[in-house]
C-alpha cells in the first residue's frame, strides 16, 4: 500500500484548516498514471467548497507546490486540484451525493483507502 507523501499530508492539513469534512484519501499507485493519490472532501455550501480549495493552494504555494490545472473555481460546487502526484477533489455535500464516487470504488477491489 502506497504511503502517504508530503504533498498529500500538506493538503489534508490545508482541508483540515478549512473544516473539510468527509476526507477519503485513494491509493492509485500503480493503478493510475495520472496520480499516486486521490483526495476527496465534502463541505456544507459553495463559499466553504471555495475557502477549502483557496486554503490548499495557499498551503501548498507556501511549500513551493504549484497546482498542474484547476476546475471548477467557477463552478462552486465542486474545484478539482491537480498536483501531479496528489489530485484533490473537493465536492458540495449535495454533488457528493449525486456522484457518489465512493460507490463505484467500492465495487473494485484494488481501489484501496490510506488511513492518515
Amino acid at each position: 500500500m502506497n504511503k502517504i507523501n508530503n504533498l498529500t499530508k500538506n493538503i489534508i492539513n490545508a482541508i483540515e484548516n478549512k473544516n473539510g469534512e468527509d476526507i477519503q484519501v485513494i491509493d492509485l499507485d500503480g493503478l493510475s498514471v495520472i496520480a499516486d493519490n486521490f483526495i476527496i472532501t465534502s463541505a456544507g455550501n459553495e463559499r466553504q467548497v471555495k475557502a477549502i480549495a483557496d486554503e490548499v493552494e495557499e498551503k501548498l504555494a507556501e511549500d513551493g507546490f504549484e497546482p498542474l490545472r484547476v476546475e471548477g473555481k467557477n463552478n462552486g460546487r465542486w474545484i478539482l486540484i491537480d498536483y501531479g502526484d496528489s489530485v484533490v477533489h473537493i465536492f458540495h455535500n449535495n454533488e457528493r451525493s449525486f456522484y457518489n464516487l465512493e460507490r463505484l470504488w467500492k465495487e473494485d477491489d484494488n481501489i484501496k483507502y490510506i488511513e492518515y
